[in-house]
Order: structure tokens, then sequence, then C-alpha cells
């Protein structure tokens, strides 16, 4: 059972892949595809100015974050 006063539920990962699976359904045209593309070159730029990071890890994050607050708003 799901607790209204936590913020994160055990349904985000749910919500995560049906959002992805929606992206990849509508493509371009999903309003979700833009903000998250955009947060991943964010990241991969903002890892590769970072020493330790690298750009594959800052895309994921950024996608990530970006997903992220498209969900949960």
């Amino acid at each position: 059972m799901t607790d209204p006063e936590k913020p994160i539920d055990n349904r985000i990962l749910v919500d995560a892949v049906d959002e992805v699976k929606a992206m990849g359904r509508e493509g371009m045209e999903h309003p979700s595809s833009k903000p998250v593309l955009v947060g991943a070159a964010v990241g991969a730029v903002a890892a590769g100015l970072l020493p330790v990071v690298t750009w594959p890890i800052g895309l994921v994050a950024g996608a990530g974050f970006m997903l992220y607050k498209r969900i949960r708003p």
C-alpha cells in the first residue's frame, strides 16, 4: 500500500517505465522527449568539465534527473 505522505512511493519505477515506453512510441512528439534529451546533453557537457565523472555517466544522470522531474514535478 502506498503512503500519501511519502514523496517517493513504490510506483516511481512503474511510472518511469510507462513514461519511457510512451516516449519510445511517440518519439519527439511526446512532451517529455525534448526535456529529457536536453537534460542528457547538459549532463554530458557538465561531466566533460568535471575531472572525475565521464560523459556517459553525466548523460545518464542528466536524462534520469529530467525524467524524474517530468514524472514527479
